[in-house]
């Protein structure tokens, strides 16, 4: 009997990224056979997001095409979208099994039950606010380059007026401590040198046990020998106290390399989303953490055409932005979403006007971005070889550059090169070998 050919694909964030690695690995192991999503697949598993409209449209749109590869092949929606609004997606004609993160882990039981018609249910969720134990998966091997991510919080307890993610996700939920420390050994032991730690909200690890913080994990994950770099993913500045940013920007095993979303900088509207600091905290911690450690690329969010955004919120927050050294901006254009408080508020900003925002921030990103790339022309830094593209090898600094490097080197190996060209896209440089 033939292997049957399975095909992944991912929508959203890096948390989203690592599960499906995971469930790759759940099905290798079973003896199914992994194959490229735009090839014909006896089943295709979408990991949606649902973090926007557009996500929405893009998780269906890759749905349908899917189907239409192959229509006798078994269609999977898992992820956020299958979460939120599994009744929409199980009215897809196109979709044999919905499946929520509450059951994420169980996608290769559900689908050989499918499988071996065991099923009577297409739809398979749970209320996501009773989870409470932290659920992941196992070490998977099955990573994109050679920066291996790994999941080690769940669920945000901060209820944004505009976020639908902790109907996703659910409170907060952790890892414990030593696991994490344990399955990074062993990433260690097998050659990786640069560990990526993701979570729905990162900066929230540890609400849920008395084992300690992120501060505390960092403290044992650091000591680990041979590990050359933890990255950190996004994370939300009320939960970064100046002891926590000293130790970040102390400690040399941390990438120099932050995404915290600020998502308006206008105080006004901060408060109208329910966020937990004004812009003049969040430039004092921008600001503490670039003095000790001025190589930090600092990332954000930003949100345009928020419902009680007017133009005068909107200038404000184009003038002030304009003065803090963002690194690079993920620009997202406002979306409605379901459960969410935001859906009360009088909405003040057009389509048009706030496709005309989306633009104007877009251009600050991009400036922003080679701004702050021509900072470090013609100076010596670490690349970490991460990919091969076009006969040549992709370096990533441990601030967050991508270049091309003219480099004899294996990949996952750590070469010093001076940046020699930045270009207009983010990743579009290149470095030489010194």
């Amino acid at each position: 009997m033939r292997a049957l050919k399975v095909a992944f694909t991912t929508l959203g964030c890096r948390m989203n990224q690592f599960e499906t690695s995971a469930l790759e690995e759940d099905f290798f192991k079973k003896g199914y056979k992994i194959t490229n999503f735009e090839d014909v697949a006896d089943i295709y598993v979408v990991n949606t997001c649902t973090v926007t409209n557009d996500a929405d449209r893009t998780s269906r749109k890759v749905i349908r095409q899917a189907k239409k590869r192959n229509p006798n092949a078994v269609v999977v929606a898992t992820g956020c979208y299958a979460q939120v609004s599994p009744e929409e997606l199980a009215k897809m004609e196109e979709i044999d099994i919905v499946i929520g993160n509450s059951h994420k882990t169980a996608v290769l039981e559900i689908v050989e039950n499918y499988l071996n018609e065991k099923l009577e249910d297409k739809v398979f969720i749970e209320n996501i606010f009773r989870e409470n134990d932290f659920k992941t998966f196992e070490i998977s091997t099955f990573f994109e380059g050679t920066r291996p991510i790994l999941k080690v919080q769940e669920g945000c307890n901060s209820f944004c007026s505009f976020c639908i993610i902790p109907f996703a996700r659910g409170k907060v939920r952790s890892g414990k401590i030593q696991q994490i420390v344990n399955q990074i050994k062993i990433l260690v032991d097998r050659g990786y040198k640069e560990i990526v730690l993701t979570g729905t909200q990162l900066s929230q690890y540890g609400y849920d046990h008395k084992e300690g913080k992120l501060i505390d994990l960092l403290k044992e994950i650091t000591k680990i020998e041979n590990l050359y770099l933890v990255r950190l993913s996004s994370m939300g500045i009320g939960e970064l106290d100046e002891y926590t940013i000293d130790f970040l920007t102390d400690n040399q095993k941390i990438a120099p390399h932050f995404h915290l979303s600020i998502q308006s900088v206008d105080d006004r509207i901060l408060k109208d989303m329910k966020r937990d600091y004004t812009v003049k905290e969040y430039i004092q911690k921008v600001n503490r953490i670039l003095s000790r450690r001025p190589e930090t690329a600092i990332g954000t969010d930003i949100i345009t055409g928020f419902p009680t955004e007017d133009k005068q919120s909107f200038n404000n927050s184009v003038k002030t932005i304009k003065e803090i050294p963002f690194a690079y901006i993920h620009v997202f254009t406002y979306s409605p979403r379901e459960n969410t408080s935001a859906l009360k508020l009088k909405n003040v900003v057009s389509d048009i006007e706030k496709k005309e925002r989306t633009k104007i921030m877009m251009e600050i990103s991009k400036q922003k971005s080679i701004e702050f790339r021509n900072r470090f022309l013609n100076k010596p830094m670490d690349f970490l070889i991460i990919s091969e593209r076009d006969g040549k090898k992709v370096g990533l600094s441990p601030n967050y550059i991508h270049a091309y490097i003219d480099t004899g080197e294996n990949l996952n190996s750590v070469v010093k090169a001076k940046l020699n060209y930045v270009g207009s896209d983010r990743e579009d440089n290149t470095a030489e070998v010194i």
